[in-house]
């Protein structure tokens, strides 16, 4: 599955810690690829955790139960999959080799434990890793807050984990700030235009 032959698609690699905008950031670059004329797919994971409101199955995840998740990566199903949160989160591989091999690009919104695991698996030459910060944790504490979602205690959980996270940021290929949405965007598209690139560092 690491062959990087003409014609066959790239494997984009987005990580970030929660509330840096990764969602909304990788969904604006997919459809202005698409409107472009682009051709990149977003990565469907599997999870063990229970949807959220407005979520649809095999949209925005596959929601299985542990015993499920736990069969697939015996048979091994998954192309990466880790632990985060105490929640279970996979890449198919099956799908994702049937896209590649079709053409089309296909982006992983999966965390640097991932990361490290499809960049051993597929080597550099058919993976580009990309890690999406936010500005400063002050800014990712306000973003946490202002969605309403997270007591305190669950606020100061994720800040100690982004602190993890960004600590692992020099293991990408690129790193983009999302400090303007718009401008975070525009430096995706940047690396989807030239994705052989070397690490380039810090991007908008």
């Amino acid at each position: 599955m690491g062959d990087a032959s003409p014609g066959r698609g790239r494997l984009f690699v987005v990580s970030a810690p929660s509330g840096a905008g990764k969602t909304s950031l990788t969904h604006a670059w997919i459809k202005r690829l698409a409107a472009s004329g682009g051709s990149a797919r977003f990565s469907v994971s599997y999870t063990t955790r229970k949807p959220r409101p407005g979520e649809t199955d095999g949209v925005d995840y596959h929601f299985v139960d542990d015993a499920r998740f736990l069969q697939m990566i015996d048979a091994g199903d998954f192309l990466e999959h880790a632990e985060v949160f105490g929640r279970r989160y996979g890449t198919g591989r099956h799908e994702t080799e049937k896209w590649l091999s079709a053409g089309h690009h296909v982006v992983l919104d999966i965390d640097w434990q991932g990361a490290r695991q499809v960049r051993r698996l597929l080597g550099p030459e058919a993976t580009t890793t990309i890690f999406i910060r936010p500005p400063s944790l002050e800014e990712l504490a306000r973003r946490l807050r202002d969605r309403g979602q997270d007591s305190d205690e669950s606020i100061a959980h994720r800040l100690s984990e982004a602190e993890k996270d960004i600590s692992h940021a020099d293991e990408y290929d690129h790193v983009v700030v999302n400090d303007d949405f718009d401008r975070a965007v525009e430096a995706l598209l940047q690396l989807f235009r030239q994705p052989q690139l070397e690490n380039t560092g810090h991007l908008a």
